[in-house]
C-alpha cells in the first residue's frame, strides 16, 4: 500500500516538500513502512522544514498502523532528532572529463591488468534496452546464487519506457553469451549503479571488471562526472570491491526505527529462506521469486 503526503505552510500556499511511503506487509516478514521499496534513496524532499515534518509523519504513520519498523532512505539528513541506522554506505568515485587519462592517473599496472584480462578473452560490452533479456538472465541467475529472490523483468523493462533518458543498462558478453550486468540511472552529472550482477561461475575471469570499467567510460563520454557505487554495508566484499576503485565512502543518513530494524533481513526466518533459495533451479526462482520480492522490506 502506498501513501502520499504534501507540505505545505500554515497559509496553505504550494507545496514546500513530498514524501511517498509504502506499507509492506508480509505473513513471514511483518509489516514495514519503507521509502521507496527497492531503490537506495527517496526520501523527503523539499525545504528543511518541510522534510523533518514529512519524516516526523513518515514514522508516526508507521507507528499508528503497527508497522514492526520504518525506514527513510534518505541521502541528505534531515533536520530534526530522529532515530538514524548507521550500517549503510555508498561509495563515490570522480571521473573526470577524459578516459584515457583515468586509466593512466587513477589505476596502477596490476589494477589495469584485472580489467585487461576480460579485454584479452574477447569479452565486449553494449549498452541499451535492447540488452534487457542478456542482463535479467545474469542478474537472475545472481540473485538465486545470493539467496534472494528476483524482481521481475517486467520492473526493469517498465523503468526502460518510463526514464529512457535517465536509466542506462549494460551487459558484458564472452562469446555472444551474457556473463555480467549493469543496470543503473543518471541524475544530472552523477550515475548511480543500483544493481549489478555477474556469473558466479566465472568471477575469476573477472567480466565486472570489464562491466564497470565500460561503464565509466560511457558515462565519461555523456559528461557524467562522478560514479556512484550503490549503497554497501561496510566490511564486505562487495564494498570492498567498490573502494579498490578508488571511491571514498558517503555515509548513508537513514531514517530508521527503531534503530536495530527487523527489516534487516538478518533474522532466524530470513537466513533458513536465504539458505533454501541457493538450492532451488534458477528457473524456479525466476517464476517465483517476484511473488516473494515484493514481500521483503529489506530489498
Amino acid at each position: 500500500m502506498a501513501r502520499y503526503a504534501g507540505a505545505r505552510d500554515a497559509e496553505g500556499r504550494p507545496l514546500r516538500g513530498v514524501l511517498p511511503i509504502f506499507h509492506v506487509k508480509s505473513r513471514f516478514f511483518g509489516h514495514h513502512v519503507i521509502s521507496i521499496p527497492f531503490m537506495n534513496y527517496g526520501g523527503p524532499v523539499g525545504d528543511a522544514p518541510a522534510r523533518q515534518a514529512l519524516a516526523a509523519w513518515a514514522l508516526q504513520d508507521g507507528k499508528t498502523a503497527g508497522a514492526d519498523s520504518v525506514v527513510l532512505r534518505t541521502r541528505t539528513a534531515v533536520p530534526g532528532d530522529f532515530p538514524q541506522a548507521s550500517s549503510k554506505v555508498t561509495v563515490v568515485l570522480p571521473l573526470g572529463g577524459d578516459a584515457d587519462v583515468m586509466w593512466q592517473k587513477s589505476f596502477d599496472a596490476k589494477f589495469r591488468n584485472k580489467i585487461k584480462r576480460p579485454q584479452r578473452d574477447g569479452m565486449v560490452t553494449r549498452f541499451g534496452p535492447e540488452h534487457l533479456d542478456g542482463y535479467y538472465e545474469v542478474f537472475a541467475a545472481n540473485m538465486r546464487d545470493l539467496g534472494t529472490p528476483v524482481l521481475p523483468r517486467r520492473f526493469f523493462q517498465r523503468i526502460l519506457e518510463q526514464f529512457p533518458g535517465m536509466a542506462l543498462l549494460g551487459v558484458t558478453y564472452w562469446n555472444e553469451r551474457p556473463v555480467a550486468g549493469g543496470f543503473g540511472f543518471i541524475w544530472r552529472d552523477e550515475f548511480e549503479m543500483t544493481w549489478s550482477s555477474s556469473l558466479k561461475e566465472l568471477r575469476a575471469s573477472k567480466p565486472n571488471m570489464l562491466l564497470y570499467w565500460d561503464y565509466m567510460r560511457e558515462l565519461i563520454g555523456r559528461g557524467v562526472r562522478q560514479f556512484n557505487f550503490g549503497r554497501s554495508t561496510p566490511g564486505t566484499g562487495p564494498h570492498d570491491f567498490k573502494l579498490s576503485w578508488g571511491g571514498v565512502d558517503e555515509a548513508l543518513p537513514w531514517i530508521q526505527w527503531p534503530t536495530q530494524s527487523a527489516a534487516a533481513g538478518t533474522g532466524g526466518v530470513a537466513q533458513l529462506a536465504s539458505a533454501v533459495w541457493r538450492h532451488l533451479p534458477v528457473r524456479m526462482t525466476r517464476a517465483m521469486g517476484p511473488m516473494v520480492a515484493r514481500q521483503l522490506p529489506w530489498w
